[in-house]
């Protein structure tokens, strides 16, 4: 992958992105669908869409969700002390300890999510989950007054986690669910402008996905898509102590090319036209059987309208939901090839009635 992709995907992974919080990511992938998208813009709920060859058909929606599960500020209290809630799902057991971004009054704030110290824990305490309503974050401020000049009430917070590239292609950062998904979005959309697909292709960037698919639902109803794919992350199983996981998410291996989902939720010619794509331009592959809806945009796209012929693609992700999560370059590069060449395919004489 060229340099200016990854230096446009380290500049979209640094921004403070949390659900109901993805303007300033907006902005930046927006800026970047104008290089060579025919138009962009931004709904009411703040998906942000990119359009190539607008005048095609059918029309094929590629959605990644932009937001990132963040915290959010719920209490001051009277020395200073910020409580939080979630947004999204945690694992509260990664945060204390962390430092924080606050999206302050004035900007990024600096912080740190404290704790009572594991030495002045009692015995039953520390057998205990952590809970967040236990947790504070401290800006090192010296009373209530003092924090209400920076801080307001419902203020967005994110680990103080950036991007960086470690050996043997692997990259981490904060927030590669989803971003990742809506950078493999984009660079798809990249491939296809040079393209001349036969069909309309809408790249979304959407919003909300971490609090109930709810960005995919608006802009999935807006753009009436017959075709619909979303790209998400699903787990590796290449760490240790995933030897059982693998009877529950597959055998999923880092580097070893985007996952193509099977199930009810995807259209089984969709499937196969993916299958198919990936053989004949010899892009490596891996399969997820999902035997349900998944807990990704796929879920609320097709079942949009009457109805929408879907597909799901992820990338392989180590330690989902933690600040550090890992995907590997070859595995992006690789999907979004894939997902442009399979497009490629798709014109008005492409059935997707289950047969």
């Amino acid at each position: 992958m060229k340099k200016e992709r990854i230096d446009f995907l380290q500049r979209y992974m640094e921004t403070v992105c949390p659900s109901g919080f993805e303007e300033e990511a907006t902005r930046i992938w927006r800026a970047e669908a104008d290089r060579f998208a025919e138009r962009s813009w931004v709904d009411t709920h703040g998906n942000a869409f990119a359009v190539i060859n607008e005048g095609g058909s059918p029309r094929v929606m590629l959605a990644g969700h932009a937001d990132e599960i963040g915290l959010m500020i719920s209490y001051i209290d009277d020395k200073g002390y910020l409580s939080f809630l979630g947004i999204g799902g945690w694992d509260p057991q990664v945060l204390p300890g962390q430092r924080v971004w606050i999206q302050g009054k004035d900007g990024p704030l600096l912080g740190v999510i404290g704790r009572k110290p594991v030495h002045l824990l009692q015995d039953e305490e520390r057998k205990k989950v952590v809970k967040l309503e236990n947790l504070w974050i401290d800006i090192g401020a010296k009373d209530k007054k003092e924090v209400a000049e920076l801080v307001e009430i419902g203020d967005p917070v994110v680990l103080d986690y950036g991007f960086a590239k470690l050996r043997n292609n692997l990259l981490v950062a904060r927030g590669f669910d989803d971003r990742i998904g809506a950078f493999v979005v984009l660079e798809a959309a990249r491939l296809l402008a040079v393209m001349a697909p036969r069909a309309a292709v809408y790249a979304v960037a959407t919003v909300q996905e971490e609090i109930g698919l709810r960005g995919a639902r608006t802009s999935a109803f807006g753009i009436d898509p017959q075709v619909g794919i979303a790209v998400d992350v699903g787990h590796a199983t290449d760490t240790p102590g995933m030897g059982a996981e693998k009877k529950k998410v597959g055998d999923i291996t880092m580097g070893n090319g985007p996952i193509i989902a099977r199930g009810p939720n995807i259209n089984p010619q969709i499937f196969r036209i993916f299958v198919n794509t990936a053989k004949k331009k010899e892009i490596p592959y891996q399969i997820d059987a999902a035997p349900r809806g998944t807990g990704t945009d796929a879920n609320a796209i097709q079942i949009t309208r009457a109805g929408v012929a879907t597909g799901l693609i992820s990338i392989p992700n180590r330690y989902m939901h933690s600040p550090c999560e890992m995907v590997h370059l070859s595995d992006l590069e690789k999907a979004s090839q894939l997902i442009a060449h399979a497009v490629a395919t798709i014109d008005t004489a492409t059935d997707f009635i289950p047969s």
